[in-house]
């Protein structure tokens, strides 16, 4: 029985040690604390600077006009009114609107029929060209709802007007009924309908783990290379229970973020004004997992870190798919089976759905519990497997490293 207390007493010494010489080798390290301090102080801001302001407007059009007619020029006179479109002037022919596309001068083309006022005037539709830049779809997208927004604004306007001209004794119904029915638009979880609005509140989760994850990768490289000089040892690692060294250097990171997470998931909305409408325990409980996930992730992919630069190459190759996995660019639900699979087992994709959940759209903890329980279950799991290649880069270590005996 004393021997069990031993043990326990063994494995919590050890972790209170790992936690002290944890944040010693943090706080010693440049290279680390600059993707633990640096990287999320700064990254969240300038990227919101940068999707400031939040919609493209005055998009340069073209416009062809074949009618030159007084309803023509009032149509031009309407769109160039809109917030979303700006009238850069007029083309002789749809080949030099081309023309203008191609040297980047407009990013729209409106072709004018000729017989648009006459149509008009007879109650007859008409059709009206509109050629869009789909480079972007942030240009496309304002470019479409500005000129939806025009044609059932005319098309209103103009059987409102044929209303007028028609004889008192021909009305059928009241004036007031022309509209048929009115929409109502309410755009949830991005009122602005704004780009930083919408990517910046789960793209902070994409910064938060990367951060994590890469400054993890840089300690164990520094690790390997303290074990190639030094027999297969690292002589500033502490000697103890395995699980409770890699508890404690991950407490290490974990508490050092807690005021970053506080930082980057309440005061960065709040200062650029982004969608903030979940309660902030909700979030930060939810981010508890979410960020130890990430940590134990970092221990796992540390297998592959001979030294502390290795870790750049993961940055590159890992930033750019942990984006597209997470759902933020494209639905999970429209993945393909295994890809959505394969991103299950990245913590910043249920991080992204949980937060995106609670801080943009009001849910609470309860409602997000599938994406919570799924981070317990990866923290768990990579905390297991992390122990697992810990103990093989170790063995690894002292097999390779260890300087041939003298005979």
């Amino acid at each position: 029985m004393p021997r069990i207390f031993s043990h326990i007493r063994q494995w919590w010494t050890t972790l209170y040690r790992s936690l002290l010489n944890g944040y010693r080798l943090i706080w010693s390290d440049k290279g680390v604390m600059l993707f633990f301090i640096a990287l999320p102080l700064l990254y969240p801001v300038t990227y919101t600077l940068i999707y400031n302001p939040e919609v493209v407007t005055d998009l340069p059009m073209a416009v062809v006009d074949n009618s030159r007619t007084a309803e023509s020029r009032e149509l031009v006179r309407m769109i160039d009114a809109t917030q979303y479109i700006g009238v850069a002037g007029y083309a002789s022919s749809l080949q030099e609107a081309r023309d203008w596309a191609k040297e980047r001068k407009v990013y729209s083309i409106l072709v004018i029929p000729e017989d648009y006022a006459r149509k008009i005037g007879r109650g007859e539709q008409t059709v009206l060209p509109l050629y869009t830049d789909m480079s972007l779809l942030l240009r496309y997208r304002s470019i479409l709802f500005a000129m939806t927004d025009l044609q059932l604004q005319l098309g209103a306007d103009i059987r409102t007007e044929a209303l007028d001209r028609t004889p008192a004794a021909f009305v059928t119904a009241p004036q007031e009924s022309v509209k048929g029915v009115d929409t109502q638009s309410f755009f949830l979880g991005d009122p602005t309908q704004g780009f930083a609005s919408f990517i910046m509140v789960g793209l902070v989760v994409l910064i938060l783990q990367q951060s994590a994850v890469l400054g993890v990768m840089m300690l164990a490289g520094g690790s390997r290379e303290r074990r190639r000089i030094n027999s297969g040892i690292d002589p500033q690692e502490i000697e103890g229970p395995l699980s409770a060294s890699i508890l404690g250097r991950a407490l290490a990171v974990f508490t050092i973020y807690m005021p970053l997470t506080v930082y980057i998931l309440h005061y960065i909305p709040v200062m650029f004004s982004l969608p903030h409408i979940g309660d902030p325990a909700d979030y930060l409980l939810f981010m508890a997992p979410m960020l130890l996930a990430s940590i134990f992730l970092g221990q796992v992919l540390s297998v592959m870190i001979s030294e502390r630069e290795s870790c750049f190459p993961v940055f590159v190759f890992t930033s750019v798919l942990f984006l597209f996995l997470s759902g933020l660019t494209w639905p999970r639900t429209a993945m393909n089976p295994l890809w959505s699979i394969i991103s299950g087992f990245i913590p910043a994709t249920w991080g992204v759905e949980g937060f995106v959940g609670i801080n943009a759209n009001g849910a609470t903890l309860a409602d997000m519990s599938t994406q919570y329980s799924m981070l317990w279950v990866l923290t768990a799991s990579y905390f297991i497997i992390a122990c697992f290649t810990e103990r093989w880069a170790r063995s690894y270590d002292r097999r390779h490293f260890r300087l041939p005996s003298v005979p």
